[in-house]
C-alpha cells in the first residue's frame, strides 16, 4: 500500500510540474484545448450526419448509440488523460529517455505515464461527458439501482480497463520498440469500435472483443442490460455485470506485463 502511495505520489507531482509548463502560456493552452474539444466534437457530428438519413443503426437509435459514445469516450478519455503518453515507451528506449527516468527515485511508471501531462486532454472526456448527459435525458428507459449502478460502473470501470491497455500494450515495446500503432489500434481504434452498437460487427470481430481484448466490458455488455436489449452472442446475463471482475484482472496483467518488460529492459542500444 505504501509503495502505491507513493507511486501515486509521484505521479502527481510529475503532472503538476508538467501542468505549470504547459499553462506558462495561457493563450496557446487555451487554443489547443479548444482545438481538442473542437476534434473530438466532430466524431459526433458523423453520427449526427449519418441519423439524418435513418432512424436507426442496427437497430439503434440515436439517443441509445448517444449512450455508448458518450461512455466510450469517457473511458478512453480519462485513460488518456492520466496515461496515455506511457504510449511513447518505444521512442523513450531509443533515444535513451527512458534511463533518465530509471534514475529518479521515483516509480518508472508513474513517471512514464507523467510525461509531459496537459490539462487539454481533458477535452475528450468533457464532449463525452456532455453526449452521455443527452443521452441519458432522451432514453425512455425506466430507471432503477440496478441501471443506476451498471451505469456507474461503467463510467469507473471503462477507464481502468483502458488504462490497462495503455499500460500492458505498452511494455510490448521493450521487446518490440515499433509496437505503438498496434496499440494505437486496440485503445484509440477499439473505442471508436464502441461507439457503434454490436449489430453492426461481424461475430468473430465481437468474440475477439469479449475473450481476446475485453472490449466489451467497457460499455457494449453492460449497455445491453441497461437498454433491455438481447446479447448478439447470446452470453449468460450475469456476463453484463463482469465489469469490475474484467477491470481487476486487466490491471493485474497489465501489472506483472510491465513487471517483465521492465526487468528484460538492458538501457538504450540493446
Amino acid at each position: 500500500m505504501a509503495e502505491l502511495r507513493w507511486a501515486v505520489t509521484s505521479w502527481r507531482l510529475a503532472a503538476a510540474m508538467w501542468m505549470r509548463a504547459a499553462t506558462a502560456y495561457r493563450t496557446s493552452f487555451v487554443l489547443l484545448t479548444a482545438a481538442s474539444l473542437l476534434v473530438c466534437s466532430l466524431d459526433f457530428v458523423v453520427l449526427l450526419l449519418m441519423f439524418r438519413h435513418t432512424d436507426r443503426l442496427g437497430g439503434w437509435r440515436l439517443p441509445e448509440i448517444g449512450l455508448l459514445y458518450g461512455t466510450s469516450g469517457i473511458a478512453i478519455g480519462v485513460a488518456d488523460f492520466l496515461l496515455g503518453t506511457v504510449d511513447g515507451l518505444g521512442e523513450r528506449i531509443r533515444t535513451g529517455a527512458l534511463d533518465v527516468l530509471l534514475l529518479r527515485p521515483a516509480p518508472a511508471l508513474s513517471m512514464v505515464c507523467a510525461e509531459r501531462f496537459t490539462l487539454r486532454r481533458l477535452g475528450r472526456p468533457a464532449q463525452a461527458t456532455a453526449v452521455l448527459v443527452w443521452s441519458l435525458h432522451a432514453l425512455a428507459v425506466p430507471w432503477d439501482w440496478t441501471r443506476v449502478a451498471l451505469l456507474a460502473m461503467v463510467v469507473v470501470c471503462g477507464p481502468v480497463i483502458f488504462g490497462s491497455l495503455f499500460v500492458g500494450l505498452s511494455s510490448v515495446q521493450f521487446r518490440w520498440g515499433e509496437a505503438r500503432e498496434l496499440q494505437n489500434s486496440l485503445t484509440y481504434g477499439g473505442a471508436t469500435l464502441l461507439q457503434y452498437p454490436p449489430t453492426v460487427f461481424a461475430r468473430d470481430l465481437l468474440l475477439g472483443v469479449t475473450f481476446g481484448v475485453p472490449l466489451a466490458f467497457v460499455n457494449w455488455l453492460p449497455a445491453l442490460q441497461i437498454l433491455g436489449r438481447p446479447d448478439p452472442l447470446g452470453l449468460p446475463v450475469a456476463w453484463r455485470f463482469a465489469a469490475p471482475l474484467v477491470a481487476a484482472l486487466s490491471v493485474l496483467a497489465a501489472g506483472l506485463a510491465w513487471r517483465s518488460g521492465l526487468r528484460s529492459y538492458r538501457s538504450t542500444g540493446s
